[in-house]
């Protein structure tokens, strides 16, 4: 495929972090609009501010713009009634406190009106869990304090603890931490919430006949009604979905085991609160629960535990909505389901019971398929170079509507019509031109297993003019290069003369199970050699100057960074973000310790470590680190800076190596200002060992 080669947004970072992106997607009942969640940054360019846009889902007409607030508007969903949902902290009109961050759910009416908050939780909305289709009712995610016997009392000790300034946690369970935060004091709840009960009235203001008396929950609101009383962390769930009648909650409930957890499938009838387990087996997880349209059956996914001897597949089931009749789907298929519908044939809208659509990785790509309930082989419905996401299926119709991606395409919305004709709906965040072209590379192994890669190659790459090479190694490691990221963009090193490869060496998904299991317990091994047969073959064509080739990678991608500058030195610049270094270190401060133990061996995790070849590094590393990462801390990178200092640092402590530190971001650096700062410093310090140009500090680094 041949790009562009005009002047571009990403030949300027400003530009780059300016351009709009869609991140959310929602189907109206009767099919007729697409609601997108855009965001767009802020006039002052330290962060995005989100808002709801309609558009057509037929493609025909302009985007509408729903929502307008200086807090932004996420998490849209659809009512039975057509009616809008959102999260969002703007300000509630009916709250005397305007100071409140607390984000709270909002109804924007499909007669046209304003939006309103339907709930006042003084700890706010997580999230919407599950809408019902057919019924004025819903479930939300909410944090509530465990000492607090009602919505009051849960109030009333957040107020003492702000005012008191108390910001202790007592953990008495295992994790403490998630990604960029930490868990606790209050615990998660789903919640369940009767939109019958929401009313037009004018309420009276609230005296409290008592000055330190809680203040009551309004009355012009529905009561949010607790699912789920004293769940520790049980619903830290892996997905839940509710009946079109709104009865009954199908929930991935997780059941605490020592320092884990498994995930068990569990029905909970709405109105009493009463919960059956579904599935429940020792060392298995059942997730990503979804309801037919008929409420009759539910699809999930099943897969067992993955030890040292290699990686468990992800299998699709389904049973009858009690958990009777299970039977496995696509049994020979080993693709990874990353979403799954139940699909309304046009035929017969309300017969939901032949097929799912499933979205999975798939040979660089992340297509569409149908898997037919009666055990047929799956049928890849999307054959493009896109990855899709957020689908929906159209009840009326039976068309999908998706966002779709690829490495040159932002997401963007879609309808793929019953004939497979794929329409691109109308949106406010426009495609941007984008620069140089690209292709695929792929090549053998030395077990003899096909590797292949994108590479992405600038405007006028050529024998005569060859491109230095960009190696940039995939995070995961259970991951591929198959859909747009804005936070890893390489056509901003193609904007600069860099050709970039994106491998899939071992362990990526869309390959099969016996991909994954070539580098399972031995991440140094295939992986590596992988990355290397492939760089061999991208190096080899004459629009490649293979002289100056350069690798980088972040999270595993920066661990093989690592692993890479200890076992070659074919680089001439590596670039490590948020890396694993030492494992013994790793597995156990890492915010999910038992699964990064349990999927090596003991002798896995000595032979694995990249920190055991310290001495053998003479390519100049960046470093780079966020302290508020907890699924790889910054204690990583903090020991790989002192080693290389210690083993590297001339007798004045001066180092070719240098360390990027962000003290307030997490695993991916999120912040516009830091992203920019991030490339700034990339850039420079490949383009001082890749070209030989003399270093230049970005200018904000002081």
């Amino acid at each position: 495929m041949t790009l562009e080669s005009q002047p571009t947004p990403f030949s300027s970072l400003d530009d780059y972090i300016a351009l709009p992106r869609v991140e959310g997607l929602a189907l109206s009942p009767d099919g007729q609009r697409v609601v997108l969640t855009v965001a767009t940054l802020t006039r002052d360019q330290t962060s995005y501010e989100r808002a709801l846009w309609s558009v057509a889902a037929d493609g025909s007409g302009v985007p509408t713009r729903l929502t307008r607030s200086a807090k932004g508007e996420s998490q849209a969903a659809f009512t039975a009634a057509g009616d809008v949902l959102f999260v969002s902290g703007r300000p509630d009109a009916a709250v005397a406190e305007k100071d409140t961050e607390a984000a709270q759910l909002w109804l924007l009416p499909a007669a046209g009106g304003e939006a309103r908050a339907i709930t006042r939780l003084t700890g706010g909305v997580s999230g919407i869990a599950a809408v019902a289709t057919a019924a004025r009712s819903l479930v939300i995610a909410a944090d509530l304090l465990p000492s607090a016997a009602d919505l009051e009392a849960e109030g009333a000790a957040r107020k003492e603890r702000t005012e008191k300034k108390v910001a202790a946690i007592l953990h008495e369970s295992y994790p403490v931490r998630f990604w960029d935060h930490d868990l606790g004091p209050a615990e998660p709840h789903l919640l369940a919430v009767s939109l019958a009960d929401l009313h037009d009235t004018i309420a009276a203001p609230t005296i409290n006949s008592e000055a330190d008396a809680p203040a009551p929950y309004p009355a012009d609101l529905p009561r949010p009604r607790d699912l789920t009383p004293t769940p520790g962390r049980t619903m830290d769930t892996a997905g839940q979905a509710l009946t079109p009648d709104g009865s009954t909650l199908i929930v991935a409930l997780r059941v605490a085991e020592q320092r884990s957890g498994r995930y068990v499938l569990v029905s909970i009838d709405v109105a009493t609160g009463t919960q059956t387990t579904l599935f429940d087996e020792p060392k298995v997880d059942f997730e990503s629960p979804t309801v037919s349209i008929d409420g009759r059956q539910v699809a999930f996914v099943r897969s067992a535990v993955s030890t040292p001897d290699g990686p468990a597949d992800q299998e699709i089931w389904v049973a009858d909505l009690d958990g009777g009749h299970p039977r496995r789907l696509a049994a020979e298929w080993d693709r990874w389901p990353s979403s799954l519908v139940f699909d309304s044939p046009a035929e017969s809208p309300a017969d939901s019971s032949q097929a799912l659509i499933v979205t999975a990785d798939h040979d660089g790509r992340g297509p569409i398929f149908r898997v037919p309930l009666d055990g047929g082989t799956p049928e890849q419905l999307t054959t493009d170079d896109f990855s899709y996401t957020n689908v929906s299926v159209d009840a009326q119709t039976g068309a999908i509507v998706a966002l779709r991606s690829s490495w040159i395409t932002p997401a963007h919305p879609v309808r793929i019509s019953r004939s497979g004709v794929i329409t691109t709906l109308a949106t406010p965040a426009a495609l941007p031109v984008v620069p140089g072209t690209i292709t695929e590379v792929e090549t053998v192994a030395g077990d003899g297993v096909r590797v292949r890669a994108w590479l992405l190659l600038p405007a006028g790459a050529s024998m005569q003019h060859p491109a230095p090479l960009l190696l940039w190694i995939h995070g995961g490691p259970l991951n591929s290069w198959n859909a747009w990221s804005w936070r890893w963009s390489p056509l901003l090193a193609v904007a600069r003369g860099y050709a970039v490869l994106l491998p899939d060496p071992a362990l990526s998904t869309g390959y099969g199970l016996d991909f994954i299991a070539r580098g399972w317990n031995s991440w140094g091994a295939k992986p590596y050699t992988d990355l290397l047969a492939i760089t061999d073959a991208a190096e080899a064509l004459p629009e490649i100057d293979e002289s100056l080739t350069a690798a980088m990678g972040g999270s595993f991608g920066g661990y093989m960074a690592n692993w890479v500058a200890g076992h070659t030195e074919r680089f001439r610049a590596i670039v490590s973000h948020a890396s694993l270094w030492s494992l013994d270190q790793f597995n156990g401060t890492t915010d999910n310790s038992e699964y990064w133990q349990s999927i090596f061996s003991a002798q896995g995790m000595i032979d694995n470590s990249p920190h055991q070849a310290v001495r053998d590094i003479v390519t100049p590393m960046l470093v780079i680190h966020g302290d508020h990462d907890y699924r790889v801390p910054i204690g990583e990178s903090l020991r790989l800076w002192s080693e290389l200092a210690e083993h590297h640092a001339t007798a004045d402590g001066s180092t070719q190596h240098k360390f990027l530190f962000f003290p307030d971001e997490n695993h991916w650096v999120l912040k516009p200002q830091h992203a920019v700062i991030w490339y700034e410093t990339v850039f420079a310090f490949l383009d001082q060992h890749v070209h030989g140009a003399n270093w230049k500090r970005p200018r904000l680094l002081g």
